[in-house]
């Protein structure tokens, strides 16, 4: 007999499922294990749109608006409650562990927007690459995939319709699900030829319906071969026939879950994944007792592969989750990981997947569980968005527990200046735009001998300079222009180590708005990080092989090159009477602090190399940049350098913190307090004439 899954349950598909999600989990854990696994998503898209097209199939056909119904009240029970229940779970631990910052900044909205199936959406609009290491700490990159499936289940029932009204509407179902998914091929092989376009390649529901629709497609081919979805297959040839491609059906998924490539899904790596499900799935429809059918169909796949969509959702938040808090990285911790996943899954589908699949809950009727799915995603969701906006009170981190002293975006400044209000503007200029800082109605004195405006120029530490140059705009009445993008310093001193073309039009263009505004007797502040950093924020660098290539003959070489170029730059600025001054290298940091400074995270490997460095291995570290520095102070009329160090440092180490309270951030970026520590420095430079 054939397996068909309209007729009843097929062991072998849940067979499948089991390979597709200890594949996605084999990859999460760590892509070297199976560096094609993340393929498995694929296989999942064609065997849902392969069940849910059986599933509806074997239903009586009903009119339009009771058949959207019932259809909509089926998916929401199969798909709601075990998601809902995750995402809760999940965003009451992230709010508890995880602080704000470049790694999270899309989490909460993520978070949010799966409750509405549209987190795919979410990700493209920030650009989060799947293969990044910034989408291995949002707790929700995952449901990106489920989102795929809510879009195309709204187009479903739709394209399906006439296929249940029989005879030729059968003919013409087949047709739109074939144009349909014609039209995601031509967009997924569109955006696969542009790399800037993979971030949506990868997640947009349009670049991945045809994985889907190739499921559909698969199953209504073989309903409109066979009038009798019973009858029995030719025996002999035809068996040993359909044997041997489950065989190579099976050979070939498994060479695409291990060579897969990154950057190269949906297609074309995609379609190896499709064709090999697709190719599985038809072998096994007319031999499910072939030996690929068998193994598929044993009992450990198969209770793997009931647990598969519970096992989906709750391995990633929790290999988040401990990546945030004290690491996956060590055998102990994956094995950990790996077993509360399994309990996780196990509760989720004994108490929340299959209370809603029985007899007692159909009793409500579909229009009733279309209305309580829809009020019930509404009411999580805005409980998950409470959650967010309470998160300074309920978190465990002292980061989000002091948000003032952490983030340097100015939130304490109106209350440290009362009777004074701060003016901020955007202006536009060919780079993009810069923000203004300007003192508006105020009691306090202007201090003598400062200058009318600020132009603050470079790259991420500049912005991370915005609650300093508040506070300044309003100690001084100077207005502050800041011209900031990450990885374009103007004057990073590393150009020797890596090219950076896609900044060369900004930094001029930066430098022609500044030369446009600017007047003599108004300061031009150079800020970027100028060594090699010591830590990101997801990994470590060695410290000695960054010293080394610092004092380097090509590292002196470069940095004199780069030297002489800004003067060339700045020089015309310089003559016309505007001041620069360079910021000296402020200290580096062997880890994060914001990922290093609670009891839960302490020990995490990114932060084995603790949070201090000794003050004359940091001297001796920034020497060849100080070097280079002083060429351009001394190539340029009236140009000074601002250190911050002394004030940043003890006399015997840089610390990440001081008195309890953070000097940076991250490993270079200064934390709020620390701008607060710098003000007085930097104002004193500025109110210092040359001689």
């Amino acid at each position: 007999m054939t397996a068909d899954p309209s007729h009843g349950y097929v062991p072998h598909i849940d067979g499948l499922r089991a390979i597709a999600v200890l594949a996605v989990i084999l990859f999460h854990l760590d892509p070297a294990w199976l560096p094609g696994g993340f393929t498995g998503v694929d296989v999942f898209f064609v065997i849902s749109g392969f069940v849910v097209s059986a599933s509806v199939h074997r239903l009586p056909p009903l009119p339009l608006r009771p058949s959207l119904q019932r259809f909509y009240s089926r998916r929401l029970r199969r798909i709601a409650p075990a998601l809902v229940a995750c995402l809760l779970v999940s965003g009451v631990a992230s709010v508890l562990l995880i602080p704000q910052s470049w790694l999270s900044e899309a989490s909460d909205m993520t978070g949010l927007m799966a409750f509405v199936g549209v987190s795919n959406w979410v990700l493209v609009g920030v650009g989060s690459d799947y293969f990044a290491p910034r989408a291995e700490f949002n707790p929700f990159t995952h449901t990106w995939s489920l989102g795929v499936e809510e879009q195309f289940y709204l187009l479903f029932p739709l394209l399906f319709l006439a296929w249940s009204r029989g005879g030729r509407g059968r003919l013409l179902s087949l047709g739109l699900f074939a144009l349909a998914s014609m039209l995601s091929i031509g967009h997924a092989v569109y955006a696969g030829s542009h790399p800037e376009q993979a971030v949506r390649a990868f997640y947009a529901t349009t670049t991945r319906f045809w994985q889907l629709g190739a499921g559909v497609l698969l199953f209504q081919g073989l309903h409109l071969r066979q009038h009798d979805a019973g009858s029995v297959p030719a025996p002999g040839r035809a068996r040993v026939a359909w044997s041997l491609l489950a065989v190579a059906a099976l050979v070939a998924l498994g060479w695409t879950l291990w060579s897969a490539r990154a950057g190269h899904s949906p297609w074309p790596d995609g379609l190896w994944a499709v064709l090999a499900s697709a190719g599985l799935l038809l072998a096994l429809h007319f031999h499910p007792r072939a030996l690929v059918g068998r193994l598929l169909s044993s009992p450990p796949l198969r209770r793997i592969g009931l647990l598969s969509y519970s096992l989906y959702l709750w391995h990633w938040p929790v290999f988040v989750l401990m990546r945030w808090t004290v690491g996956l990285d060590t055998p102990g911790q994956r094995v950990f990981a790996t077993l509360l996943v399994a309990v996780l899954a196990w509760a989720s589908w004994r108490w929340v997947e299959r209370p809603f699949r029985g007899p007692l809950a159909q009793r409500l009727g579909a229009p009733r569980w279309v209305l309580v799915g829809v009020a019930t995603l509404a009411l999580a969701g805005g409980l998950q968005a409470l959650l967010y906006w309470q998160s300074p009170h309920l978190s465990l981190s002292t980061v989000s527990r002091h948000p003032l002293d952490w983030y340097p975006d100015g939130e304490s400044v109106a209350a440290d200046y009362p009777g004074c209000t701060l003016q901020v503007g955007k202006e536009r200029f060919e780079g993009g735009r810069a923000r203004t800082f300007s003192r508006g109605d105020c009691v306090r004195p202007v201090p003598a001998g400062m200058p009318r405006n600020v132009f603050v120029a470079g790259d991420s530490h500049a912005m991370a300079y915005n609650e300093l140059l508040r506070r300044l705009a309003l100690e001084t009445g100077a207005t502050v222009w800041q011209y900031g993008r990450g990885g374009c310093p103007q004057l990073g001193l590393q150009e020797w180590r890596w090219a950076a073309p896609d900044c060369q039009a900004y930094d001029a263009a930066v430098r022609a708005d500044i030369a446009r505004r600017a007047a003599p007797g108004d300061v031009v502040l150079l800020v970027s990080l100028r060594v090699p950093r010591l830590s990101d924020q997801f990994i470590l660098f060695d410290a000695r092989e960054q010293r080394d290539s610092e004092h380097s003959e090509q590292g002196y070489a470069g940095r004199a090159a780069e030297a002489e170029r800004a003067i060339a730059d700045w020089r015309p600025l310089a003559d016309a009477g505007v001041r620069v001054v360079l910021e000296a290298p402020k200290p580096v940091l062997p880890a994060p602090p914001y990922r290093c400074s609670d009891r839960f995270n302490a020990a995490n490997a990114v932060c084995r190399n603790g949070l201090q460095v000794q003050r004359a291995w940091m001297e001796d570290y920034r020497a060849p940049a100080l070097v280079a520095l002083q060429q351009v102070a001394s190539g340029l009329p009236g140009a000074v350098i601002w250190d911050p160090l002394p004030i940043l440092c003890d006399a015997d180490a840089c610390r990440a913190q001081r008195d309890g309270r953070p000097l940076f951030f991250d490993g270079d970026h200064l934390s709020g307090y620390g701008n607060r520590l710098l003000l007085p420095s930097l104002q004193a430079t500025l109110a210092t004439r040359p001689r």
